[in-house]
């Protein structure tokens, strides 16, 4: 990219935590595997593989598959799974193409320039090859950040929106922009428990809210944003997050 920066995730993972906290992630994407049906011999790129649960999933198919994940924690932990991982960032140049298929499960929204992104990927691909992707859609975890930047201007903080949640029309137009012919487009609410809670799914993902504050005044801000929740806190199955999440196939033409 030579001089051109690079847009921060704005996010530091921990594996261990992840793991314990968000394992629901890859095992809701029993939906997304499906709409990629990925197919022996292929060649498919895992656009944030994360972990690399769904990659393994992708490589049980028989698919030559190769993960992209930009956190070094993360992508050790997903080689440890004996896959080929690339530490690397979305928004730069994609090596290693041309794939058959990108594949890309609760990543995209992390990523700051969409329309970059989907640049790097149309490129990656070979003519006639398919991008698959699930990620937050709009309204996702709306009460969530509703309640966190409440707790921002308490504490004298500006309010953020640090992901990137679109509606369908604005993802089908990105999309038609970068050169794709967009299949299938689905925006859908999905109530999604949460194993530890509201407060690991807050350790969890709720970095880009804490950066410009000190470390010390961190917990608090979590804790008030909590405590502003409790409408999604149900009084038998506990929390549950207000997920929407938007899933697409688009092609390459050939």
């Amino acid at each position: 990219m030579g001089g051109e920066e690079r847009p921060a995730a704005g996010q530091v993972w921990s594996p261990a935590a992840y793991a314990a906290n968000a394992a629901f992630v890859p095992a809701l994407g029993e939906g997304v595997l499906g709409l990629l049906a990925a197919r022996p011999g292929e060649r498919v790129l895992d656009l944030g593989c994360g972990d690399g649960v769904l990659t393994a999933r992708i490589a049980a198919a028989g698919a030559r598959v190769r993960g992209l994940e930009p956190d070094p924690a993360m992508a050790a932990a997903a080689r440890a799974r004996g896959l080929e991982v690339v530490l690397a960032d979305a928004h730069d140049a994609i090596a290693g193409g041309p794939y058959d298929a990108v594949f890309s499960n609760a990543a995209l929204h992390w990523m700051r320039d969409p329309p970059r992104v989907l640049t790097r990927v149309f490129a990656a691909l070979a003519p006639g090859g398919r991008l698959v992707a699930e990620q937050g859609g709009f309204g996702n975890v709306a009460a969530v950040v509703t309640a966190l930047n409440a707790a921002r201007a308490a504490a004298g903080r500006a309010a953020l929106s640090p992901w990137d949640f679109p509606s369908p029309a604005l993802a089908r137009r990105r999309l038609e922009t970068a050169g794709f012919a967009v299949e299938t487009m689905e925006l859908f609410p999905r109530p999604t428990p949460l194993p530890t809670g509201m407060a690991g799914w807050l350790g969890t993902f709720a970095a880009p809210f804490l950066a410009d504050l000190p470390e010390g005044r961190r917990p608090a801000l979590l804790s008030a944003a909590e405590g502003l929740l409790g409408a999604l806190r149900d009084p038998e199955a506990g929390w549950i997050a207000d997920y929407v999440r938007l899933r697409f196939r688009a092609r390459r033409a050939a």
